[in-house]
């Protein structure tokens, strides 16, 4: 248990942090304290409801689809085809951007160029159906096309200006491996 406490000691410092910060501030400004304490408590609770589903999902994808597949249609051989896939994978995905980065992770894992998961990165926070749908809705369907037809772009550079700079000692370092 000690070890436990010494290793995540930053993390219960942050929490310690937030909970003395909160309690302060509802005690001096109890609207906003009230508003602070009740926009975590409805964020804490969609992560609740939200990460489980999709570690579940993450673990079936990982156990169903083979590495091959995803090396072939979005490896480092897959050029412009592999991009318009996860662009299409974003698209068609749900949730808050927190639930892409296992999808990340896990494509990298499965043998995905740099390039790739950074155009899907992107395309995840600016291309998400769902997204799209209410931003139609609010502000027009010109306004979306033309900020899609702007943003996709600028993605697609900086992954290619990302997959140049990392290559191959690209690393993600796993917390429960060490490396």
């Amino acid at each position: 248990m000690k070890n436990y406490l010494m290793t995540y000691k930053k993390d219960f410092i942050i929490i310690a942090a937030f909970a003395i910060f909160a309690a302060t501030y509802n005690f001096y400004t109890p609207a906003f304290g009230s508003t602070v304490l009740s926009n975590f408590e409805s964020a804490f609770f969609e992560m609740i409801a939200f990460i489980p589903l999709m570690f579940i999902l993450i673990g079936l994808f990982e156990v169903w689809v083979p590495r091959e597949l995803i090396e072939r249609h979005i490896g480092t051989e897959s050029g412009a085809r592999g991009s318009v896939w996860v662009i299409l994978l974003a698209m068609l995905q749900v949730g808050p951007l927190y639930g892409a980065f296992p999808v990340a992770f896990l494509l990298w894992r499965k043998g995905a160029s740099t390039r790739n998961i950074f155009i899907y990165l992107g395309a995840f926070t600016t291309m998400k159906i769902p997204m799209l749908s209410f931003e139609i809705g609010f502000l027009g369907w010109r306004f979306s096309l033309m900020r899609t037809l702007l943003s996709l772009p600028v993605f697609i550079i900086i992954a290619v200006i990302m997959e140049k700079l990392f290559e191959r000692d690209f690393e993600i370092y796993e917390i429960n491996k060490g490396k």
